[in-house]
């Protein structure tokens, strides 16, 4: 199963941009909304390896969505973007827990870093979990 990308942002035009530089470069499938709100629901209708999103939207700002998302995965790692970057806004994302904070405009060659630097760092996450279960199951006798 090809590892999912959720990108929110609520200029289309940027939310093709990244579909685009992403599915042309590499393998992983791209799930796109320009609607903040309807984030937590697909979070709930398939599982994300990463998010990337917006720090200034409309409704709900990037900040604010990533405290909806970890409601329903604290695990998923995400991304801030932003044309509006601060140093204080940067401070907040990376408390949050940001994997890292771009400014836009940026080059292709730096989100495809930053997502091949994610990916791998999830992948690691999940293959920890998967061994602390099996360790678990292990200790409680499940394969004697």
């Amino acid at each position: 199963m090809a590892e999912r990308i959720l990108i929110v942002d609520d200029e289309i035009d940027m939310l093709e941009l990244l579909e685009l530089v992403i599915t042309d470069r590499t393998d992983y499938e791209v799930v796109t909304t320009n609607n903040p709100l309807e984030v937590t629901e697909l979070l709930k209708q398939q599982p994300f390896d990463l998010l990337i999103t917006d720090l200034r939207m409309p409704d709900v700002d990037g900040i604010e969505l990533i405290e909806r998302v970890k409601q329903v995965d604290d695990q998923l790692p995400f991304i801030i973007i932003t044309a509006y970057g601060t140093i204080e806004s940067a401070v907040e994302a990376m408390r949050k827990g940001a994997f890292d904070y771009i400014t836009k405009p940026f080059r292709q060659e730096q989100i495809l870093l930053t997502i091949d630097k994610v990916m791998k760092w999830r992948r690691l996450q999940k293959e920890n979990i998967a061994l602390k279960a099996e360790l678990e199951r292990i200790k409680r006798g499940g394969d004697a």
